[in-house]
């Protein structure tokens, strides 16, 4: 149902072929390694501006960002951050039902159209 097998009601990247289609073919894998990485990003930012605002109450010197990758606060927080968890399955039920992942069983099936429920893929 991708290419040349679309059907009329399929998603337009799902018929586009080339690049297109290979991006929307694995959308859902995409867009969650970015919400990943960004959520990862902004929360090792506030870490930083959190903990450098400890130390200097404390009258230490501030530390780098990159100090700050390599300290076990950093570490403490991103393994202990339960929202994020809440976030990634919370995103991922609503994500699925637009994105698609070649060979998931979990989406649709590439070239099905967005309307459609319980298909095998």
């Amino acid at each position: 149902m991708v290419g040349v097998h679309a059907r009329p009601d399929s998603p337009a990247w799902a018929k586009s072929g080339g690049w297109r289609t290979r991006i929307f073919s694995y959308s859902l894998t995409l867009t969650m390694g970015a919400i990943f990485l960004l959520s990862w990003l902004v929360q090792s930012i506030a870490g930083r501006v959190s903990y450098n605002e400890e130390r200097l109450a404390r009258r230490q010197d501030p530390v780098s960002y990159l100090d700050y990758l390599g300290n076990a606060d950093f570490w403490s927080r991103t393994l202990q951050n339960w929202q994020s968890e809440f976030l990634a399955v919370g995103s991922m039920a609503v994500l699925a039902i637009y994105l698609r992942q070649r060979g998931s069983p979990e989406s649709k099936p590439v070239g099905a159209p967005h309307e459609s429920t319980g298909i095998e893929g």
